[in-house]
């Protein structure tokens, strides 16, 4: 069920205009899971993990070995046993005949850590291909925060040279001029300061595939387009088929393993040995054999019993315990993403379309020597700021999404229409 976070590109929907002029290279989600699925060493160290997971189960699969054995006696001694002429010369085969099941039980175990690597992986997957649509959220904020950089910069060009106008015809003071001009100043540098995070932010997202210089120059994506979630009581009910409560599945059968293993130490393995005896002296052999058996077996293995079972009684608290935590971040993630999508909203609805307008009335009635230059410049403040809180409540509800798409495993491609189109 665990698919991939392709949705996390549900904000992928508009391309932003590029930075440059000429051609530049566009790097879409997609090309970033992709890039990251391949290199990433968090993904080949699982895929490490169960060459050596595997060897082990080559191990545990193997039965006891034999041993070949040869002794001398009454060799090499005084009297009657000096020499060799006395001596008695042994050869045995020994081994050992395992009770109680222990090698399914160890074979078992093995095949159980095996298996449990394919939800350690996907979990893994997961929380990197999240890291990976944050990274690249990092570039679309910074690419649309130069946008607004941009626009502010075209409404105080507007006001300078109007400024300048008035100031020629003398029905304004230098002082307005100067003040217009360092407006625009600071819009100026609001541009650049997005262009110096786009930088940083390519170089972060390429270093998840291990790339220093980054191959791209701008992604594709309005974090303003933002799309519809179900509500929070269907998407808690996805929580049971996450990676990370699906884990404690196999967590429970390799603990059940060792709960068995356990178990079979309480019947005795049958040491045994089988051999031929020579006797030098009248050159007579003869057969031999022993068997042994360890006493107060069962008594001994109770403590790792008990220890065992204790353990996989913890399975199901350590289960609930992480479905408690699991439930209350997706409840703030929910909540935190309706809240933000509300907010873009109403603001790209209810309180762009009118500042813009506004700034429009306030231009043409300054130009007119109808109000002050103070009134339009605040109009004008008043729309930047509206516009970068929307960005803020945009990439808030964005991350939100992220993070529920991480809980989940589930992708929302329900079509959004996108925010940010007013004036």
């Amino acid at each position: 069920m665990w698919l991939r976070l392709a949705a996390l590109a549900a904000f992928v929907a508009v391309s932003v205009a590029p930075a440059r002029a000429q051609p530049s290279v566009v790097l879409s989600l997609d090309d970033a899971f992709a890039r990251v699925a391949r290199t990433h060493p968090d993904l080949r160290l699982v895929d490490g993990q169960q060459r050596v997971l595997a060897a082990e189960a080559e191990v545990a699969a193997l039965r006891p070995g034999l041993t070949a054995g040869a002794s001398v006696e009454n060799a090499l001694g005084t009297g009657d046993v000096s020499g060799f002429g006395g001596a008695e010369i042994s050869l045995t085969l020994a081994g050992v005949l395992e009770r109680g099941g222990k090698w399914d039980a160890r074979r078992t175990l093995a095949q159980s850590r095996i298996d449990a690597l394919a939800v350690q992986r996907e979990t893994r997957r997961l929380d990197l291909l999240a890291e990976v649509a944050r990274r690249y959220l990092a570039i679309t904020a910074a690419q649309r925060q130069r946008v607004v950089a941009l626009d502010d910069i075209e409404q105080r060009t507007r006001t300078v040279a109007a400024a300048r106008q008035r100031l020629a015809a003398g029905a304004s003071p230098e002082s307005v001029l100067l003040t217009a001009q360092a407006a625009l100043t600071r819009a100026e540098l609001e541009r650049d300061r997005a262009d110096r995070l786009l930088m940083s932010a390519r170089q972060h997202l390429a270093a998840l595939w291990g790339e220093r210089d980054p191959g791209f120059d701008t992604v594709a994506g309005n974090p303003l387009a933002l799309p519809a979630v179900a509500d929070f009581g269907e998407l808690a009910a996805l929580l049971d088929s996450t990676p990370e409560l699906a884990r404690f599945a196999d967590e429970r059968r390799i603990r059940e393993a060792r709960v068995q293993l356990a178990r079979s130490e309480r019947s005795a393995n049958v040491d045994w040995q089988f051999g031929v005896r020579r006797l030098q002296e009248n050159g007579d052999t003869g057969l031999m054999a022993s068997v042994a058996i360890p006493l107060g077996s069962a008594r001994r293995a109770e403590p790792g019993i008990r220890a065992a079972e204790a353990e996989l009684a913890l399975v199901e608290i350590e289960r609930e315990a992480e479905g408690l935590a699991l439930y209350s971040t997706l409840a703030e993630a929910h909540g935190r993403y309706r809240t933000a999508q509300f907010e873009a909203k109403r603001l790209d609805e209810a309180v762009l379309p009118k500042l813009a307008k506004a700034e429009r009335a306030a231009e043409r009635a300054y130009r007119a020597g109808a109000i002050s230059y103070l009134e339009w410049a605040q109009l004008q403040s008043e729309r930047t700021s509206a516009r970068r809180q929307q960005l803020d409540a945009a990439l808030d509800a964005q991350r939100a999404l992220i993070e529920i798409q991480r809980l989940t495993g589930q992708p929302f491609v329900a079509a959004a229409p996108a925010q940010g189109t007013s004036p």
